[in-house]
C-alpha cells in the first residue's frame, strides 16, 4: 500500500476506509432484508410496493449525484463526509425503529420511505467525497489506494447478505441495521476531529457531446442491469426457484462477490487481456447470465445462486471502466445519476410490469437479456471511437485508472 501525504495523520487513512465498508454494508442493508419487507409475518410489503421502497433513494442520489461537485465546492470534503455519514446513519436509526410500527402498515411503510431518502443522500454524499479524500491521502498512488477503498464497499456489499441471514436466524433481522448504525456513531464521532480535506484534487469538466450521451445510456443500462440482480435476487431464489432463506441470501452474497473479486481480477490480468476487450465482452457474460437465470429449473435452486455469481462477475469492471474510458466525454458526477436513473428503472418498475402486462421475475429476468445487448452493441461503439481519437494510449494506461474510479453499489 502506499504511503500517506505527509500532511494528512494515518487516522484519515482508517477513517476513509471504514467509511467505504460501512457504506457497502448500508447500501445493502434494505435488499438484502428483502424477504423480510414482503413477509406477511412482517412488513406485508407487496412487491410493488418493495420496489416502490426505493424511489425515494434513487431521487435523493441522483440529486446528490448531480450536485455533489458544488456542495463540496462551498462546504468542503470533510462536511460533505460527514454529513453522508449522517445521513447514513439517520437511514439506520429509521430502519431499526420501523420494527416497532408493524402493526401499523401505512406508518411503517412511510418511515421505511423516509429512510431510503436518507441512505440515497449518504450515498450521494459519501462516495464521491471517499475517492476525492483517498486521491488526496496517497497522491503518489491514486489508482492502488482508491482500488481498496471500492474492494472494502464491494466487500460490505457482499457481507450485508450474510449478515442479514445470520441475524435472521437468530430471530432479530434487525440487528444488522443497529450494528452498522453504532459503527457509523463510532465513526463519525472518530472523524469530526480529524483534519479531512483533498487540497489540490482537479474537479471534473462537465461535456455534452454525442459520446457523453453514449456514456449515459450506458450508465442507464447497467444500473438497470445490476440492480434488477442486487435487489431481486432474494425474491427471485424465494419465490421462483423456492429456494430457502439461507440459500437466497447467499445468492445475493455471490453477486456482490463476484463483482467485487472480478473488479480486481480483470485490473490485475489486463497485460494479457486489455481494458478495451474486457469492456466488450463482459456484457456478454452479463447476458449469458440472464439467460442461465431465466432457464434454471425451479428444482435447482443452487444452479440458481451460481448464475448470479456469473452476473456479478459479468457486472464486475463495467462501471469503472465505464468511468474511466468516458473521463474526458462525462463527469463521474453525470454518470453515476444515469446509473440511479437505471437502478430506479428496475428497483422500482419491475411491479408495473407484473401487474400490467402479467410478466412473473422470470420472464423479466429473461428481458433482461435486451438491456446486456444494448450494453454489448454501446460497448463496441465506444471503444471504437476511443480506439480512433486515441491510438496512441495504452490498455494497461486504461486499466490503471480504471482501477480508481468505480461507483456507487460496486463500488
Amino acid at each position: 500500500m502506499a504511503a500517506p501525504s505527509p500532511g494528512l495523520p494515518k487516522k484519515e487513512i482508517g477513517a476513509v476506509y471504514a467509511a467505504g465498508l460501512l457504506q457497502g454494508l448500508a447500501l445493502v442493508t434494505f435488499p438484502a432484508a428483502s424477504a423480510v419487507f414482503t413477509s406477511r409475518a412482517a412488513y406485508g410489503l407487496s412487491t410493488g410496493e418493495y420496489g416502490a421502497m426505493f424511489a425515494p433513494q434513487v431521487v435523493m442520489a441522483i440529486l446528490a449525484a448531480l450536485l455533489g461537485g458544488r456542495i463540496e465546492h462551498r462546504w468542503g470534503e470533510k462536511r460533505v463526509f460527514l454529513t453522508g455519514l449522517g445521513a447514513n446513519l439517520a437511514s439506520m436509526a429509521l430502519l431499526v425503529a420501523s420494527r416497532f410500527l408493524l402493526g401499523e402498515h401505512g406508518l411503517a411503510y412511510a418511515v421505511l420511505l423516509v429512510a431510503t431518502a436518507l441512505l440515497g443522500i449518504g450515498f450521494g454524499l459519501t462516495v464521491p467525497a471517499l475517492n476525492t479524500l483517498t486521491a488526496a491521502l496517497f497522491p503518489q498512488r491514486v489508482d492502488a489506494s482508491i482500488l481498496t477503498l471500492n474492494a472494502l464497499l464491494g466487500l460490505g456489499t457482499a457481507l450485508a447478505p450474510v449478515l442479514v441471514a445470520l441475524f435472521v436466524g437468530l430471530g432479530a433481522w434487525w440487528g444488522l441495521p443497529l450494528t452498522v448504525g453504532v459503527l457509523l456513531a463510532g465513526l463519525l464521532v472518530f472523524s469530526a476531529p480529524l483534519p479531512l480535506d483533498a487540497a489540490g484534487v482537479p474537479e471534473p469538466q462537465a461535456v455534452r457531446s454525442r459520446r457523453f450521451w453514449l456514456f449515459c445510456a450506458f450508465a442507464l443500462c447497467y444500473g438497470a442491469v445490476e440492480t434488477l440482480n442486487g435487489n431481486w435476487a432474494i425474491l427471485y431464489m424465494k419465490q421462483v426457484l423456492h429456494a430457502p432463506a439461507a440459500l437466497a441470501s447467499i445468492a445475493l452474497t455471490l453477486f456482490w462477490g463476484a463483482a467485487t473479486v472480478g473488479r480486481i481480477f480483470f485490473a490485475a490480468i489486463d497485460r494479457w487481456l486489455p481494458a478495451r476487450t474486457t469492456f466488450r465482452l463482459l456484457p456478454w457474460v452479463v447476458g449469458l447470465a440472464f439467460v442461465a437465470t431465466a432457464f434454471t429449473p425451479a428444482a435447482a435452486p443452487g444452479l440458481g445462486a451460481a448464475t448470479f455469481g456469473l452476473a456479478g462477475l459479468g457486472c464486475s469492471a463495467l462501471l469503472p471502466l465505464m468511468i474511466s474510458l468516458g473521463s474526458k466525454d462525462a463527469p463521474p458526477g453525470d454518470l453515476i445519476a444515469s446509473y440511479q436513473i437505471g437502478y430506479g428503472l428496475a428497483a422500482f418498475g419491475i411491479e408495473p410490469l407484473r401487474g400490467r402486462l402479467g410478466l412473473g421475475l422470470r420472464e423479466l429476468f429473461a428481458g433482461g437479456t435486451a438491456f446486456a445487448l444494448v450494453l454489448a452493441v454501446l460497448a463496441a461503439v465506444l471503444v471504437g471511437v476511443s480506439k480512433r481519437r486515441a491510438r496512441p494510449t495504452r490498455d494497461a494506461g486504461v486499466m490503471d485508472r480504471a482501477r480508481g474510479l468505480s461507483g456507487a453499489r460496486s463500488a
